[in-house]
Order: C-alpha cells, then sequence, then structure tokens
C-alpha cells in the first residue's frame, strides 16, 4: 500500500488540514492534536460528543505555531471569540508533557441525552483518546467508498492495485513508512460522531449501519511510534512481523474485537429509530 492522503488535526475534535509530508515523532505527526478547547467550568477538553459544533469548524496551525478556529470566512484566534462562538466560557489549551487532557464519551452514543457519561485521562503531549494511538491509519477498502474527513486518520493507504488488501491484519506488526516506524497497537471503534455533519458531509446514519453490520464497528488501526521520522504522500507502506508484539496484543485485540460485536444490538435500536421517522 501507498499514502495517498495525509492529515493533522491540529485542534481536538475540529476538522484538520490536509499535508504533503510531515515531520513525526514519538508524538505522532507535529502538530496533530496539539490544542484543544477546555471548559473553563470544568476543566475537561470538549470533543464533538458534547459538543458537535466543534465538527463545523477546522483547525489550523499559523507560522508561530499557534492554533487558529477557521470557521467559514471567519478566523477565530482569541479565548473570548471562541466563548462567543459556542456560547460557553472556553480557552485555547495547548497539551503539554506533562499531563493528558481529560475527556468524556457517553456510555450509549445513541442515546447521549439520558445515558451516564464516562471519564478517562488521555496520555500526555497531545489530546489523543488512546496511549495505543500516535498514528492512525486507514485504508480505501475499509472507506468503500466513504470520505476519509469522517474517519480522522492521519494516514489514509490506497490499495495500489491490490484487490481486497486491507490494514485489518497489521494489528499486532511494525510498519515502515518512508523514514517512520509503527507498532500498530489496536483496531480503532467507531461511534455516532462518524454520521454527524460537518463541512461538505452531510447527516449520514448509514455510515454507522454499514460499519456496525460488515466490521463490528471498528475502522482504521491505532499505533505507537517506534522510529520517528518523515513521511510523505507517496511512500510505501512495508509491514514487517514482530512475533513478540504480536503474542502481546493478540489477547487484547481479540478482547477488542468481541467488545465491538456487542454494539450490534445499537444498529438494531438505529434502524428501528430511523424507520419511525421515515
Amino acid at each position: 500500500m501507498r499514502i495517498v492522503e495525509l492529515w493533522r488535526y491540529p485542534i481536538k475534535s475540529l476538522g484538520g488540514e490536509r499535508l504533503q509530508t510531515s515531520a513525526v515523532t514519538e508524538l505522532g505527526l507535529v502538530g496533530d492534536r496539539s490544542w484543544g478547547i477546555e471548559d473553563v467550568a470544568t476543566g475537561r477538553v470538549l470533543t464533538a460528543h458534547r459538543e458537535a459544533t466543534l465538527l463545523l469548524a477546522a483547525g489550523r496551525l499559523a507560522e508561530d505555531g499557534s492554533a487558529e478556529v477557521h470557521l467559514g470566512d471567519d478566523v477565530l484566534r482569541s479565548d473570548d471569540e471562541l466563548s462567543d462562538w459556542l456560547g460557553r466560557r472556553v480557552r485555547l489549551r495547548a497539551a503539554d508533557h506533562n499531563s493528558g487532557g481529560t475527556f468524556e464519551a457517553p456510555l450509549d452514543d445513541l442515546d447521549e441525552s439520558s445515558c451516564n457519561w464516562m471519564q478517562w485521562t488521555g496520555p500526555p503531549g497531545a489530546f489523543h483518546d488512546s496511549k495505543r494511538t500516535r498514528v492512525s491509519l486507514i485504508s480505501t477498502t475499509t472507506l468503500a467508498g466513504q470520505d476519509p474527513r469522517r474517519f480522522r486518520a492521519n494516514v489514509v493507504l490506497d490499495q495500489d492495485g491490490t484487490v481486497g488488501e486491507s490494514t485489518d491484519g497489521w494489528v499486532g506488526q511494525s510498519l515502515v513508512i518512508g523514514g517512520v516506524t509503527l507498532d500498530v497497537r489496536r483496531h480503532i471503534g467507531r461511534c455516532v460522531m462518524v454520521t454527524r455533519p460537518q463541512p461538505g458531509l452531510a447527516r449520514d446514519l448509514d455510515v454507522l449501519q454499514r460499519l456496525n453490520a460488515e466490521r463490528a464497528g471498528l475502522a482504521a488501526i491505532g499505533a505507537l511510534v517506534t522510529q520517528p521520522g518523515e513521511i510523505s504522500v507517496g511512500d510505501t507502506v512495508m509491514p514487517r512481523v514482530d512475533s513478540t508484539v504480536s503474542r502481546l496484543l493478540r489477547p487484547t485485540v481479540s478482547k477488542t474485537v468481541r467488545r465491538a460485536a456487542r454494539q450490534l444490538p445499537k444498529l438494531d435500536r438505529l434502524r428501528r429509530s430511523t424507520s419511525r421517522r421515515a
């Protein structure tokens, strides 16, 4: 496979910016998830679970490394501008190497208004959700025609003429891409956020229905960086089996797949709800 798209998302839960090349450190693509919008009252970094409005804007890095929020033709830079936009007191917060962001998500993403919410602390250095993901990858096979922006992966891969090739079997392997080496640690489960509207993309419940029915809710893989370097569009991915990593991860991967499979009842509720509205 080879890289056909490269993305970084400077501000947590906002749209990203497309790149041709990027340096990669142990934290991931330089600048990726390096900023978040923090709710002043709670101290939590907002995500589109709690504030779906975030999906309507895009994050950009200015030349001095500061973050900007691009909302249509407007550029929001100050905390006051962001607070007016979101209707609550917020501040733009840079990730630091001493502490991770505090995030929250509903236990039932199809019934967010009445279910309980869980909280967790992400890894330090950047506002990633999981300690097992610094770079996320998805293939055109997995996308099956869907716009990659719905999935917020850093690396989009094309099978380069190999029919049916997928990234699914790479969990537990090392990947060499350009000057970077990654250890693939997990499948990434998906939730209702992939169905929500964002610029150029309408609300589409079929996205999650297909994922639940065909892929047990899994789309993309997450990796840690073991050899920093640089990657570019056009670089070829070379999987390298690492028996030690594979042996350690096999139980974790199995649990992930089983847990995702248990989400299938949500698909039935979603179908019934859609039928009632039709």
